[in-house]
This record gives structure tokens, sequence and C-alpha cells, in this order.
């Protein structure tokens, strides 16, 4: 997968696979500050064991040339079905669209690896704009670690 840019004119912001053990420590520092520190999701770290299963795939954005956002992704079986988790922006970062570039990249990487859907569990607040990047709605709304969460689906487009 190509590195994914957002116009020139709105912001140097980037997505790519996390290339080397520093990315990597700074895409779960991102997770940690959203997800522990902002969010209190978590006590201490949200790693878990898929973070350490081959084929679970790590994804930063970069803002201005640094680490500010993480998206994990990963196949959820041998027919297509894929799962986009731990989508995490730093705050400072939000407005840069940072978030939306991590989700279509996240798509597209999947998509380029033979998927045929991604699934994803959607805090409510973020519902719309997760519908606006094309996602549906795939169930009704569970709790997940004590927060409402949306399960939603896109379909995706495998490249030849």
């Amino acid at each position: 997968m190509e590195t994914v840019s957002s116009s020139p004119l709105a912001t140097s912001a980037t997505c790519r696979l996390a290339s080397d053990a520093d990315e990597l420590a700074a895409h779960y520092a991102v997770r940690r500050r959203v997800f522990v520190d902002d969010q209190a999701l978590f006590e201490g770290s949200d790693e878990d064991k898929r973070d350490r299963v081959p084929g679970t795939l790590h994804v930063v954005g970069l803002s201005d040339g640094e680490v500010a956002g993480a998206v994990r992704l990963y196949p959820v079986d041998d027919a297509g079905l894929w799962k986009g988790d731990r989508l995490a922006v730093l705050p400072e970062a939000r407005v840069r669209r940072l978030g939306a570039l991590l989700v279509r990249f996240a798509v597209a990487t999947a998509g380029e690896r033979g998927g045929h859907t991604m699934v994803a569990q959607i805090q409510l607040p973020n519902v719309r704009f997760f519908e606006h990047l094309g996602w549906s709605t795939d169930g009704p709304p569970a709790p997940y670690h004590g927060v409402m969460h949306q399960p939603m689906a896109i379909p995706l487009v495998p490249t030849p």
C-alpha cells in the first residue's frame, strides 16, 4: 500500500504502515494517550494479543511529519473479512482530517490484500463520521469496555 496523503492545501498529513520499531512504538503511544489517558477505556495499556498476531497491520498517521494517529487492521478469516479497530487521533491533529485518511487507508489496504468486507465497532458519537466515509450500520449497538459501540461494515474493492 502506498502512502495516502491529503490535499497539499488542506494539510501535510499522510498514512502508512508502521515501518520500524520507532513508528510502532509511536503507534502504541497514540493509542495509549487516546484510549487510556483521554477516554479511560483501558487501564495502563490498550495493547492485546491481537497486536502480536501475524497478519495484524499497524498504521500510523503523520501530521507535519510526526505520528499523530493510529489504526489497526487484520483479517478475521480466510474468506476476506477484515476488521479495523483502535482508530486514534491525537486531539491536536483532529482538524487535519487525519482520522478520515486513516480509515480510507485501512479500507484500501484490506481491499488490496483480497478483503471483501471490513467491519468495525464504532463509538456512537463517531457513527455519522463513518457513514460519510461509506460505512453502514451492521447490527444493534452494544457495550464495549463500558461504552456503547455501533457495529459497522464497508464493502472492499479488491485490487487486481
